[in-house]
């Protein structure tokens, strides 16, 4: 016999394991939740995240439908000014524990267990899990579903394993490790390099450059170059819907005259609703980071860029990528940012979220997976059968390239036009928090809001893009499903 009992076993205490719970105990007051996670503090891979961590999109729309962040304010100086401040890494964990502690255990339908690792199901559907530092072993009959909340596999580079090694004494250390430099400042390093050109390698060099470290002694890997979203045009509440509407119909103009994903981004960059960091240089990576112009503004000052591939291996003085090396000033600091926030080891598991007695949270709009996840737990209380459930909410790929980006857009567009039509969705997403624009849009029209003319013709707009967005997206599609991992 289990020695526990519980509707719904969720694995995983991050963002998505708890905005799904959050919405599970509003939606049904009769259900009972039980967290496994490894780790000893709800937040996921926030507590594994570098000090000088931000959340890049708005925390308006971040975290779980029932607790907003504390004091959100604009920016009135540096690199985000005029736009809404971002929450530091600090302040989400904080907020992460407030929703376990002050949401969901006092609910008295909630259970944690923290620093336990879920280690599978027998034969009749009994979850066995053990203490990470006990080993101690427990059962837990599961009524309804377990909760697959780590198909992510969310890497940070406190935790990833490197891809290349370090000739003994060179030091490498993860960026969590800069701000403690101070500590031994007889040991301080003259020059740095920077390992990797995703969202990480860029929030490392904004912390140095605004450390007083001077352009010239940054060197930066960038093995592929980024098209980024302009964090200008992903701005919350009513004063910016007139942007948000405006990067909308951009983007259905830009399927329209675009003949791939390239040519979209092109598309986009001439009305400055992406960016990159060089003009020069292609972009062959899209990973839904955003970022300001004043971050741009910024990076663009570091111009030791190193375009050879990936590292190999890293010696004193010098940087190995294969066969052929590039040299480096000697006693360089190297700042690992190769970790790859979604491994593509998650693809593996890609697939319908509703599959018998299981869920596996995936993005239903990408890249909002907090909004996602508590929209899956509606469509969980509200709908009878898998099948319903997944085609109200069809899965939308978390893609790598501007090239395969038009088949994720293509699956948001297909599912808001779903839920727009399903009126029990359409009410949900009015009151969702999460949702960038229902709320807001719901108390302009209590209001009476003459800014809401800005929505005139968007819905013609997307019904005449739409075979547009098809043509693209089905091509994406193709690319996304037969052409793999990208070399970077």
């Amino acid at each position: 016999m289990a020695s526990q009992e519980t509707d719904y076993l969720i694995i995983g205490a991050g963002a998505v394991g708890l905005a799904f719970a959050d919405t599970l105990l509003d939606e049904d007051p009769d259900c009972h939740i039980t967290f496994v996670d490894k780790h000893a503090k709800p937040g996921g891979h926030w507590n594994d995240a570098y000090s000088f961590v931000a959340l890049h999109q708005p925390s308006a729309f971040y975290g779980v439908n029932s607790m907003a962040f504390p004091g959100e304010q604009i920016d009135t100086h540096g690199p985000n000014q005029g736009l809404y401040a971002l929450a530091s890494g600090t302040e989400v964990s904080a907020y992460f524990e407030k929703v376990m502690n002050l949401r969901l255990l006092p609910s008295g339908r909630v259970a944690y267990h923290r620093l336990t690792e879920f280690k599978g199901r027998d034969a009749d559907g009994t979850a066995r899990i053990a203490g990470v530092l006990s080993g101690a072993e427990q059962t837990i009959a599961v009524r309804r579903k377990l909760v697959d909340a780590t198909f992510y596999q969310t890497s940070v580079p406190s935790t990833h394993k490197r891809a290349f090694s370090a000739a003994e004494g060179v030091r490498v250390v993860a960026p969590g490790e800069l701000p403690d430099l101070w500590k031994t400042p007889d040991n301080a390093p003259r020059d740095f390099v920077i390992l990797g050109g995703g969202k990480t390698a860029m929030d490392a060099g904004v912390w140095l450059l605004e450390a007083g470290v001077a352009p010239e002694r940054i060197h930066w890997v960038r093995p592929r170059d980024s098209w980024l979203t302009n964090r200008k045009f992903v701005q919350p509440g009513e004063d910016f819907l007139g942007a948000t509407i405006a990067n909308q119909m951009a983007h259905l103009e830009a399927c329209a005259a675009a003949s791939d994903g390239d040519g979209l981004f092109e598309h986009l960059e001439r009305g400055g609703y992406v960016l990159r960091i060089d003009p020069e240089v292609k972009p062959e990576m899209f990973h839904f980071a955003v970022i300001s112009e004043g971050e741009i503004a910024l990076l663009r000052q570091i111009t030791q860029v190193i375009r050879k591939g990936r590292v190999t291996h890293i010696e004193h003085g010098a940087l190995h990528f294969g066969g052929e090396s590039h040299a480096v000033p000697e006693g360089a600091l190297f700042i690992d940012c190769t970790a790859r926030a979604v491994p593509f080891t998650a693809e593996a598991n890609a697939g319908p979220q509703f599959r018998g007695d299981t869920i596996v949270l995936q993005p239903v709009h990408v890249p909002l997976v907090t909004f996602s996840a508590a929209l899956t737990a509606f469509l969980e209380v509200h709908y009878a059968d898998n099948a319903t459930r997944n085609q109200l909410a069809r899965t939308a790929p978390l893609t790598d390239r501007p090239a395969t980006f038009p088949y994720a857009f293509m699956m948001n567009l297909m599912n808001r036009g779903t839920w727009s039509q399903t009126p029990e969705i359409a009410a949900w997403l009015a009151k969702s928090r999460l949702d960038p624009t229902g709320p807001t849009i719901t108390r302009m029209m209590a209001a009476g809001d003459p800014r809401l003319a800005v929505l005139g013709g968007f819905r013609e707009a997307v019904m005449q893009a739409m075979p547009h967005v098809i043509r693209l997206g089905m091509a994406a599609k193709a690319l996304h499903e037969t052409g793999g991992p990208p070399t970077n």
